[in-house]
């Protein structure tokens, strides 16, 4: 049996902005997991999946999305992918129906399989009532989550996320969270960076560290407690510890 490429690899990434921000990053995500991608402001978090979105070019190494070589066959690549900034954008003059039918003619879908998968996902999002309403008298949590419908109106098979539920109240953290985790289950993978921790504890499968550029720690909770001092502690004591002076070459990996 044909082994199922990862969902995203990554190999030797570098990227500089006078300053190493990116410094020889090795990630691979498999399909339906759950990763969260930690790290302080500065390490290089919204970077590495700015490369992997094609919005920057990296200076050296390699990124591949489902098997698919990101920088020879950027277009394919992108396909796969779906992208959601801290600050989505919308058109405010459009409503959230006219905004999903947009994206998807951008994505060249046709209108019979653009129409019933919007509906649905505004549905499930809790927007059906908004959706001929203009976006630009929405709420942040209704502006994301109008975002996360047109992130996921192609279908894609990786879905990144940074920064995806800071601002909202517990109601529309609840819907993107449910959300995200009906997403893994049929098998697309997450990759989200978040401040939050709680959530990279409650919902990722996988956590990485970054810090200066470089992953200096990876697995489940369990694991990345054995790399540290606090091994009963929360992922935020962990994640303390690990990124703390002097601790940013302790790291150890786990499959």
């Amino acid at each position: 049996m044909t082994e199922q490429p990862a969902a995203l690899r990554l190999r030797n990434l570098h990227k500089s902005f006078g300053k190493k921000a990116v410094d020889g990053l090795d990630l691979a995500i498999r399909p339906g997991e759950f990763y969260a991608l930690l790290g302080a402001n500065g390490a290089g978090k919204t970077t590495t999946l700015r490369m992997v979105a094609g919005l920057l070019q990296p200076d050296e190494g390699e990124i591949f999305v489902d098997g698919i070589d990101a920088r020879n066959d950027p277009i394919a690549a992108k396909r796969r992918i779906a992208w959601l900034p801290d600050e989505p954008l919308l058109y405010d003059k459009l409503t959230p129906l006219e905004y999903l039918e947009f994206v998807a003619g951008l994505w060249g879908m046709k209108a019979e399989e653009a129409g019933p998968r919007a509906d649905a996902l505004l549905r499930r999002l809790n927007l059906w009532e908004q959706r001929n309403q203009r976006c630009e008298g929405f709420s942040r949590g209704m502006r994301q989550k109008t975002a996360l419908a047109g992130a996921l109106i192609h279908a894609p098979r990786l879905l990144m996320l940074d920064e995806p539920l800071t601002g909202l109240d517990a109601g529309a953290a609840r819907q993107v969270k449910d959300m995200l985790a009906e997403q893994t289950r049929a098998g697309v993978a997450v990759i989200l960076t978040t401040h939050i921790l709680e959530v990279a504890e409650k919902l990722a499968d996988r956590i990485g560290i970054i810090a200066e550029g470089r992953l200096i720690a990876e697995g489940d909770l369990a694991h990345l407690r054995s790399l540290s001092a606090a091994q009963t502690a929360s992922l935020e004591d962990v994640f303390l510890d690990l990124t703390g002076p002097g601790r940013h070459s302790v790291a150890g990996a786990a499959a």
